[in-house]
Order: structure tokens, then C-alpha cells, then sequence
């Protein structure tokens, strides 16, 4: 007989739970474990590049092989995120076996628990089931989120839009999903995340927005992790072009802002070439929002009156560098520098060396504004060495200049 579904808010906190499979729909649903404080193992014999990121930065476990039964030994809960029907049954034989709770994303009549589609607010989390069907549940799940986000006021004023309606499609957004806290999504950002035929997501997207994607979005994972795997810049542009041809309202969901070393203009550029409409919304960049969220303002008044950001993916030595840093030496402001932690010994020395005080206050910021932040306090003339000692990995922001301790007490 059918039954209603028994609805159920788990805590997994420390909690085993297993999740088999390594593609689209496991990088949509490990970010929501990792939330909930789940120990996830990850069983499959590749990964995408952001769920590698994940296991890469430690906050879950890799089993890079084909599942196994024991592997659900000690589990509470296990995700299927597998398209093979018999790979999927095996995994469900062996929870079935052990009394252990499955989700299946394959078959959810076979399932023993299902997904429902979530919206967060804060501190409240609203789960729907629509009976076993998964755009019922997000028809209601999104009513629900607009009844919350109405209250906020914005969302009851009716927006006046640029460029062609929502249900035109064949169309492109460049949207800057902001420094890590899937809260600092503009309003428009995010409405038009929910609008989207095709999401194309950089690693630094927070993981927590995938997983409010409608169950038929197609995702396409474009991350460029540091001195790993990347996807060429002519394959995204192609990518964004081909799908947008085919009718499709693609999302190009960018950490931070799509435009300060993003690569946004370049993808403008391409779609443009090809006759694509495309829409630009801003995001939080990370050069102002990391620092804030480590208590540092980039000016204050009396102590800087300008911040420059700049770019340090290249060595200040190298050939191919557009920056003049002994220009930035020579200034009394605020200097953030993104994607320097590699090249931050040889930044250092050369800012000392065209006149910065070695004892000019700096500060790196990794992963701001989500819970992995971390920080640290040094001087200009020893934080590439304090950074190494304390482990510090990108992503992370640097900023040198008094405005580093200007918020203490």
C-alpha cells in the first residue's frame, strides 16, 4: 500500500553517511551534509573537481573505488547519487540488510527515504515532500520561500528588468553568488539561480545554493581548482554559447563578483560574439568581504583613505605580470591582494624592497564569511613565512596596511 512519508529533521552532526557516486547530483547534495556537521564518505572511482576540492580541503573522506557493502558499516544514512539501476539496487540491498536508511536518486519509489526540496532562512529550514514528486515539492518549496522572503519587504516591490522576460530562455546571466555565504547572494542573483535551464558553477560557489537547484537543472561543474584540474576558459565560453542556442536560460554562477578576476568580461565577450543576450549581476567580491568578515575595514577614517586590489597569481618577477608593484609600495593605503598565497614570499619581499616597512601590519583571511574561515596576523616582512607555518590554503585574501589592527581594542 502507498503510505504517507513520515517527515523527520535528522542531526547528523559527527554521524557516518555514506554517499555513493562522485557526479552532478553528489556535488548538489555532500554540501548539505557538510552543513548538517555529517562524517561523509564519499565512494566512487573519480570525482568532479569541486567535490575533489572538498576532500582536498579535509572535510570529507575519499574512497576512490567501487562501492562495497562494508562501507556502509557504522553509517546512519546513505545518498545513491549513482545512475546504474544495478549498482544503485546493490547499494539499497546492502542498507536494507543493515537497517540503514536510502536515498536513491535513480529510483525513489525504491528508496526508503527521500529528499525533500529545502529552502534555508537563517537559522529555519523548510523541507517539502510532494508525494514522490519532485517538482510538486519545489512548485510549494518556492511559494513557501517567496511567502519568507516577502516579509523582508523587497521581493513584494515589483522588479522593473533589463533585457528579455524570465521565461524568454536563450539567454545568459554572468551572477556573482559572493565570498562564500550562500546568504550574500543578491536578491536578483539568486531568482534568477531559480529560474535557470543550465547552472555552469566555479568552485567557489557556495556548495549550499546547488542544492536548492530544481531536480532538472542540468549543472555543470567549471571549477578551476589552484594548480589542478581545470576547464579551459574557450570550453566554459562555448559551453554558456551552445546551451544558450539551444534555448536554454544559463546561469553562470561565479564566486564573488563576475567581474573582479572572474573572467566575467571575457564570457560577455564570447556571448556577445555569438548574438547571446546576457545579463550581469554583481556580487560581494571577497576583497572587501573576507577582510570585513575578519573585523578588518579595507579604509577607516584617519588611517587609509584608498585600498587598490590586485591580483598575485603572477610572480611580481615574471614577464607576463601587469602589475606595477613598486608603484603599490610607494602607497600609504590598503593593499588586498587575491590569489597571491603562492607567490606571497616574493609579493612581500618585493613591496620591502621598493620601500614598505617590514613592520607594515598584514593579515590573511582563508575562506572568509563561511564556517571554515580562518585568520591570521603577521607584519608585511613575515607573513608569507607565519602563513606556511599555520597551514593556510587558498582560497585566502591578503591585506597589508594599518588598517589591519585599526578595529582593536
Amino acid at each position: 500500500m502507498n503510505a504517507n512519508p513520515y517527515p523527520l529533521g535528522l542531526r547528523l552532526g559527527g554521524r557516518r553517511v555514506v554517499v555513493v557516486g562522485g557526479g552532478a547530483v553528489a556535488t548538489r547534495r555532500v554540501p548539505a551534509l557538510l552543513d548538517a556537521g555529517a562524517d561523509v564518505l564519499l565512494v566512487a572511482p573519480e570525482l568532479m573537481p569541486a567535490l575533489r576540492a572538498q576532500v582536498d580541503a579535509g572535510r570529507l573522506h575519499w574512497a576512490a573505488r567501487r562501492f562495497a557493502p562494508g562501507d556502509l558499516d557504522g553509517a546512519w544514512l546513505v545518498q545513491v547519487a549513482v545512475d546504474d539501476p544495478l549498482a544503485a539496487a546493490s547499494v539499497s540491498a546492502a542498507a536494507a540488510e543493515r537497517r540503514i536508511f536510502c536515498v536513491r536518486a535513480d529510483d525513489r519509489t525504491a528508496a526508503t527515504a527521500w529528499t525533500p526540496a529545502v529552502t534555508r532562512h537563517g537559522p529555519v529550514t523548510v523541507a517539502v515532500l510532494g508525494g514522490g514528486d519532485p517538482r510538486r515539492a519545489m512548485t510549494v518549496r518556492d511559494a513557501i520561500r517567496d511567502l519568507l522572503d516577502a516579509r523582508k519587504g523587497p521581493l513584494l516591490t515589483p522588479a522593473v528588468e533589463e533585457g528579455p522576460p524570465p521565461d524568454a530562455g536563450g539567454r545568459v546571466a554572468l551572477v556573482g553568488a559572493g565570498p562564500g555565504d550562500p546568504e550574500l547572494i543578491t536578491v536578483k542573483g539568486w531568482r534568477l539561480l531559480t529560474e535557470a535551464d543550465v547552472v555552469v558553477a566555479d568552485r567557489l560557489v557556495p556548495g549550499l545554493l546547488l542544492d536548492e537547484l530544481r531536480a532538472d537543472v542540468e549543472l555543470v561543474d567549471a571549477s578551476k581548482i589552484p594548480y589542478g584540474p581545470s576547464r579551459a576558459q574557450e570550453e566554459i565560453n562555448r559551453i554558456l554559447v551552445d546551451r544558450a542556442r539551444a534555448g536554454a536560460f544559463v546561469v553562470r554562477l561565479k564566486g564573488g563578483d563576475p567581474y573582479v578576476f572572474g573572467r566575467g568580461g571575457e564570457e560577455l565577450l564570447a556571448c556577445a560574439a555569438a548574438g547571446v543576450p546576457v545579463t550581469v549581476v554583481p556580487g560581494v567580491t571577497s576583497s572587501i568581504a573576507a577582510p570585513a568578515a575578519a573585523g578588518i575595514p579595507v579604509t577607516h577614517r584617519s588611517v587609509a583613505h584608498e585600498f587598490t586590489v590586485v591580483s598575485g597569481h603572477v610572480a611580481p618577477d615574471s614577464p607576463t605580470s601587469l602589475v606595477r608593484w613598486d608603484a603599490l609600495a610607494g602607497l600609504r593605503g590598503t593593499l588586498v591582494i587575491l590569489m597571491g598565497l603562492k607567490n606571497l614570499a616574493a609579493i612581500a619581499a618585493t613591496l620591502v624592497a621598493h620601500g614598505r616597512s617590514p613592520d607594515t601590519p598584514a593579515a590573511v583571511v582563508q575562506e572568509g564569511t563561511t564556517g571554515a574561515q580562518r585568520q591570521l596576523r603577521s607584519t608585511l616582512g613575515t607573513v608569507a613565512a607565519d602563513a606556511v607555518a599555520a597551514g593556510i590554503r587558498p582560497p585566502a585574501v591578503v591585506v597589508v596596511g594599518d588598517v589591519v589592527g585599526a578595529l582593536d581594542n
